[in-house]
Order: C-alpha cells, then sequence, then structure tokens
C-alpha cells in the first residue's frame, strides 16, 4: 500500500519523515470457522461474539498504532473462508503488505490446508519482486479451548513454519516468546512467526499484531527504496561520471 500523506517524498529527512502517515494493508485468511473475523473484531474494537455469522466476500476495519516511534495505521482485511467466495480473493488480496494465515489449534484440517491458502494467496495477489520473500505470519487460534481437544501441537505448527521459510525463502523476523509455552511465538529467524492466541481472551493479539506491523513496514519501505534508485552523478564526482579527466565530454 502507498505511504499516505508524506512529505519531502521518500527520501525527505528528518522530523517530516517521521511524521509520515503509513498505511499497511493486512489479509487475514483461513479456513471457515477459524476465528479471523473474531481474532480482528477482538483486536480493533476489543469486543466478542460467539455467534459471528460466515464472512461474505470480504471486510476491514482499520486502527492505528504507533511502532518504534512511527504512527502507522493497520488495514486488517477479513476474507471469507468458504471455497465459493475463494475466487473473489484477486479482488482484496492486491497491495497487501502482509497475510496472517490462521488455523484452530482444535481442528487439523484447517491447520493441513494452510499451504493452499498460502499458495491460493501468492497466486491471486500476484506480490511485487520475488513472491518467497512475501511476509507471512501464523496464528494458532482458539487456545482458550481445554487443551486435552487440542489436534494440532505447537512443536508441529513450529515445524511447519520452518519448512514454509525454508522451501521458499519466506520473509521472517525474530519473535519475542511470551511468559509460557502456550503462548508463545515462534522464536526462529528463519521461520514464519507463530502466534497462539486467543480471540476470547485477546491472547497474543497485540504482540502479533505489532510484529505484524513491522514485517509489512519494512516490506513498504523496500519498494519505495526499489522504486527511487540512486541517481546518476553527472558532474564528474566519485569516479568521472559522464566527463574526462580534462573536464571534456566523454561521449
Amino acid at each position: 500500500m502507498p505511504l499516505a500523506g508524506a512529505h519531502g517524498g521518500p527520501h525527505g529527512g528528518g522530523a517530516a519523515a517521521s511524521r509520515r502517515k503509513i498505511l499497511l494493508k493486512v489479509v487475514i485468511v483461513g479456513d471457515s470457522g477459524v476465528g479471523k473475523s473474531s481474532l480482528l473484531d477482538q483486536y480493533v474494537n476489543s469486543k466478542f461474539n460467539n455467534h459471528y455469522k460466515a464472512t461474505i466476500g470480504a471486510d476491514f476495519l482499520s486502527k492505528e498504532i504507533v511502532i518504534d516511534d512511527r504512527r502507522v495505521t493497520l488495514q486488517i482485511w477479513d476474507t471469507a473462508g468458504q471455497e465459493r467466495f475463494q475466487s473473489l480473493g484477486v479482488a482484496f488480496y492486491r497491495g497487501a503488505d502482509c497475510c496472517v494465515l490462521v488455523y484452530d489449534v482444535n481442528n487439523a484440517r484447517s491447520f493441513e490446508n494452510l499451504a493452499s491458502w498460502r499458495n491460493e494467496f501468492l497466486v491471486q495477489a500476484s506480490p511485487p519482486g520475488d513472491p518467497h520473500r512475501f511476509p507471512f505470519v501464523v496464528f494458532g487460534n482458539k487456545i482458550d479451548v481445554h487443551e486435552s481437544k487440542r489436534q494440532v501441537s505447537e512443536k508441529r505448527a513450529v515445524a511447519w513454519c520452518q519448512e514454509q521459510a525454508l522451501a521458499g525463502g519466506a520473509a521472517g523476523v525474530p519473535a519475542t516468546p511470551g511468559a509460557t509455552g502456550t503462548t508463545a511465538a515462534s522464536t526462529h529467524n528463519s521461520s514464519m512467526p507463530l502466534f497462539l492466541t486467543s480471540a476470547k481472551e485477546g491472547i497474543q493479539l497485540e504482540e502479533a499484531f505489532k510484529t505484524i506491523a513491522r514485517m509489512a513496514f519494512e516490506k513498504e519501505q523496500g519498494e519505495v527504496e526499489l522504486s527511487f534508485p540512486d541517481p546518476i552523478k553527472i558532474d564528474g564526482e566519485s569516479g568521472g561520471g559522464l566527463h574526462g579527466a580534462d573536464g571534456s565530454c566523454a561521449c
């Protein structure tokens, strides 16, 4: 997503750059029923409802946060998990700066489908640059349910995140573990960050979306730098440029 309200262009420095308004688009995908809408409502509005209706198409909410002294607006898109709506993905995935893959820790099938969701997102979004470097974050949701019902262990989820990163070189950042093993994020630098979350109790959401914002911002900054390469010097500084040693034109 573009930087909104930027002052002085991408190379503007100092206070103007720090005051620049930054809009980052985040897309949440995963099977129907894993809690995507609940996660979004809890994070943005601090609300939880046990009776959400299935999302049709997509919807989004925005939240303004401060990351490393920068004011950032996250535009978070909640997409339909039902197969009949997946063809609409291209309209909502384009321009995303980060993608969140969500599964239900109590539903093994939703976890097994993560690879399909990741691949579908990359096909539909067609992100610029190397698609394997696009930032993904994984949420294992509904950890508030009793552990006896859990079908996907944290160890299995961490292993999958590492495999995906090694296979495709996916972007990842170091993540800070939570207070206990059941809420810890993956701490492997080469892995997709993994957060075990609860939309019902709000577990790990603040930490998770801060990580998402940093990853999305780094991606956005990288694209801006690629769009504005270093200028060509023509005055003979730093090694001649377009002029010969005697000042005459070298062309």
